[in-house]
Formats: C-alpha cells, sequence, structure tokens
C-alpha cells in the first residue's frame, strides 16, 4: 500500500470444504494477502483435511489465520446463551484436531448472533415472533449461566495460548452504556469478555443509512468489521442484500480507519469474485469519507431514543 492502512487488515472467509479449496487454488489469493500483510478469519464450518491444507497453505506463507468457531446450524451456528455447552465442545474438538493436524493460528474467534434457528423460525413465521419473544424478558438466569459459561470458555481458550477475538452485533455498545441486558435476553446474544472486540458494522445490510451508522458507532469500536461484499452462510427465507460495490467498500474502509488501526472486511470470497484485492494493494487510504448530516441526524436520535429505552428496561434483574 502506498498511503498509510491500518496496522491490521484481516479478511473474513466463510466456506464450505469445495469452495474453500478452489478459492485458494490460485496463487493470486496468497500472493495478494501476502502483499497487504492482511489475516484471514477462517470460519471452522468442519475438521476436515480440506480445511486443514488451506491453513498449512497460509501458515507457509506467512498469512495469519484467526480460527473463527462455528457450529453445525442444527446447533445455531454462531455462538449464543444456548448452546455454551456445545461451543466449549467445538473448541474442544477443534484443539484435538489442530495438534493432531499441527497447524498454527493467530487467535480464536467467537462469533456471538442469534441462534439461527431462531433466524429461520421468525422468517417462516414472522406472527409468531412477538410472542416467541416475550418469555425470554425472564430469561436473566439463563443470561448469567451462559456469561459463566463463556467466561471460562475464554479463559480455557487463553490458557492453550490464543488471544480471544470477539465478533460483536453493534447495540453491545449501547446495551453496556444503559447496563441493561434487554436486547441481550430477547435475541439470545450476549457480552463475552475478550482480548479483542470487533463490532460487525455491515453497511450492506442497513442501506440508505449504513454509513452513517459506522459513523456512529466507529468512535466506540476497538476493531470493526465492514461489508458484505459478498458470501455469508444460507439463511433460507432471507431477502438477499445487494453486495458492496467498489465504491461502496472504499467508503466505508476509509470510514473505519478514522477510527481504528484493526479493520476486518467481510468478507475475503467477496472480494476475490469482485477483484477487490488487487484494487486494495493501492488504495488510497487518506481521502476523506463522511455521512450525510441529515442521515446522521436520523441514526443519532434513534441511538438515544433506543438508549433511553434501555435504561429504563435496566431494573431487569440480571
Amino acid at each position: 500500500m502506498t498511503t498509510p492502512g491500518p496496522a491490521r487488515l484481516t479478511f473474513f472467509c466463510e466456506l464450505e470444504a469445495g469452495p474453500l479449496t478452489a478459492l485458494f487454488a490460485s496463487p493470486s489469493v496468497l500472493e495478494h494477502l501476502q502483499a497487504l500483510r492482511a489475516s484471514v478469519s477462517l470460519g471452522v464450518l468442519d475438521l476436515g483435511p480440506e480445511r486443514a491444507g488451506v491453513v498449512r497453505r497460509l501458515n507457509a506463507a506467512g498469512v495469519p489465520v484467526i480460527a473463527w468457531q462455528l457450529l453445525p446450524k442444527d446447533q445455531g451456528y454462531w455462538f449464543h446463551q444456548g448452546n455454551a455447552a456445545q461451543a466449549a465442545g467445538r473448541y474442544a474438538d477443534w484443539r484435538a484436531w489442530t495438534v493432531t493436524e499441527g497447524l498454527v493460528w493467530d487467535g480464536v474467534g467467537l462469533d456471538i448472533e442469534p441462534d439461527i434457528r431462531d433466524m429461520q423460525r421468525a422468517l417462516d413465521n414472522r406472527w409468531r415472533l412477538l410472542p416467541a419473544l416475550l418469555p425470554r424478558l425472564a430469561r436473566g438466569g439463563r443470561l448469567r449461566e451462559a456469561r459463566a459459561s463463556y467466561r471460562a470458555l475464554v479463559e480455557r481458550i487463553r490458557g492453550d495460548g490464543y488471544r480471544v477475538d470477539s465478533y460483536q452485533l453493534p447495540f453491545i455498545v449501547d446495551e453496556r452504556q444503559a447496563r441493561s441486558t434487554l436486547l441481550q435476553r430477547l435475541t439470545g446474544v450476549l457480552d463475552v469478555p475478550s482480548d479483542r472486540e470487533v463490532l460487525m458494522l455491515y453497511t450492506s445490510f442497513v442501506r440508505p443509512y449504513g454509513p452513517e451508522l459506522l459513523e456512529s458507532y466507529g468512535p466506540q469500536a476497538h476493531a470493526v468489521g465492514v461489508g458484505v461484499t459478498g458470501g455469508g452462510v444460507d439463511v433460507p427465507g432471507l431477502i438477499e442484500v445487494p453486495a458492496l460495490d467498489w465504491e461502496e467498500l472504499a467508503r466505508d474502509l476509509r470510514l473505519a480507519r478514522r477510527w481504528t488501526e484493526d479493520v476486518h472486511v467481510f468478507s475475503l470470497e467477496g472480494c476475490v469474485r469482485q477483484d477487490f484485492l488487487a484494487r486494495l494493494r493501492d488504495f488510497d487510504w487518506t481521502v476523506e469519507a463522511r455521512g450525510r448530516p441529515a442521515l446522521q441526524r436520523r441514526v443519532a436520535t434513534a441511538r438515544r431514543v433506543a438508549g433511553g429505552l434501555l435504561r429504563a428496561s435496566a431494573w431487569l434483574p440480571g
């Protein structure tokens, strides 16, 4: 890069074994990653030989790899309050596989999101969503137990010598500020302590307010995830949103760079598909990018209102 970029640039990669092998069959992908001094947060969708082979290739090329922990879809896929035991079991299996295969990792990533099955049920029958959510308000005990379980998992990972990254939805910031757990109870996510927290500020999902949302949360983020350039897990019934084009990605990268030296991009496969990696090698990070004042005010107002509601809910125990 000819102009100052972030100290850390990481690409998420979330592919099944076959497409993953095909992605790295092209030598140019590794060459671009090396030139960008980038890392890869690799979704551990399986513990098979193809994935191990890709990790070894990245190790040999000097590209740092983070083990992004994921579960089978029938266990919720992402980590949340209801699958702490499965998350711990998956980590144990991954650790044994890592030792057997002789793999080297730069860290371990915990993706904290709602149960993918809840998302699917909501898409299948939206009218049943509210009745299903309301009983969760009384689940303070479940949240406390999950916190304890994930704290133990984090300490176990650290004890094995790995840095722990967490990938969080941005509303966790508002919950902390309000000292509330309302949204955690409703969605099943939780505030997990980690060594590096990445806020997933994916503007493609919140058009036309994406840049303004990124601007709003960016100053409160230690690391920022931008996207989506394509890819991701398939959720039947979910309305597909257009991937970021080059101009949108460039804008988001520059916005994120204003507040952090640690930028993540979702996803590597999307960037390869759109031929973004080559363009990033001489990307000018210094061009100014800003949101639109009218939309900035709307986002700020929405966060103030949401913050007030969360503060009012802080009486909920747990």
